[in-house]
């Protein structure tokens, strides 16, 4: 069945929501397979897939280009697009035309990163009918600003400040929010304040979901978070089978030398 931003929202408190980072049709495809609830087609792009350091050179082309190819695996589970950075600060109609693009390009929903800051505009892009994902915690395009990645939530002001951007943004009309290394005992207490799903990365099992790059999960992206651990290896498995059929076909050149 089709996930629906509502589907994703009425599982709090009844079922962990599952969701996946995918990039193309190849990594959809396995994940929808899995039976994941939502697709995010993050602007993690960048480092993950694109060879960047951080997210930050990723374009809203570059997001529409991806969004496309993982909408055109036809996955039941719901797609978000990542609003890439700077583009949420911008002129309104510019972010409007942003988001219009993704959903004309196979999104079924937009994600922002941001807490009570951006409440408001997460509220008039939901009355302008974009479904929006919140992000609070750690905001990954603000890698510059923070001068490195680090956990969110442990002194007692911060937890404060974290608390009340989960509320502003869920109150502001987010259908979930994504909780990024947040302290886990602070994830726990954000999933009881608000009335959403608190997805958690790196937050702890407590929250009302888990994320969890595609990459990571299989393997594939050479060093890893702490907070996750592949379940196969297959840039070794297939870097092994790569040097296999190199083997061969070398083995079968030398044959007609000789």
């Amino acid at each position: 069945m089709k996930k629906t931003t509502r589907t994703i929202r009425e599982a709090k408190g009844k079922t962990p929501v599952v969701c996946i980072t995918a990039y193309d049709a190849v990594t959809a495809r396995i994940a929808d397979a899995g039976g994941v609830d939502l697709l995010l087609v993050g602007d993690s792009v960048g480092n993950v897939v694109l060879g960047f350091e951080t997210t930050v050179p990723v374009t809203p082309a570059m997001m529409a280009h991806h969004i496309g190819a993982v909408a055109r695996a036809k996955p039941e589970a719901l797609i978000v697009g990542d609003i890439p950075f700077g583009v949420a600060h911008d002129d309104w109609s510019k972010l409007l035309a942003v988001c219009a693009d993704f959903l004309r390009a196979g999104a079924e929903a937009v994600k922002l990163e941001g807490g009570a800051e951006i409440a408001p505009t997460i509220r008039r892009l939901v009355d302008a009918g974009v479904p929006v994902m919140g992000h609070i915690g750690l905001q990954p395009q603000q890698v510059l600003a923070l001068g490195g990645y680090r956990k969110f939530g442990k002194q007692e002001q911060e937890q404060d400040k974290l608390l009340a951007d989960a509320r502003a943004v869920a109150e502001a009309g987010a259908f979930c929010v994504v909780a990024e290394m947040v302290d886990a005992g602070l994830a726990q207490k954000m999933c009881a304040a608000v009335e959403v799903p608190i997805i958690g990365i790196g937050s702890g099992a407590h929250c009302d979901g888990q994320i969890l790059v595609i990459h990571d999960l299989l393997g594939l992206s050479g060093k890893y978070p702490s907070f996750a651990k592949p379940r196969v290896q297959l840039e070794k498995l297939g870097a092994e089978a790569v040097a296999g059929w190199a083997a061969e076909v070398r083995g079968d050149a030398r044959k007609v030398q000789d």
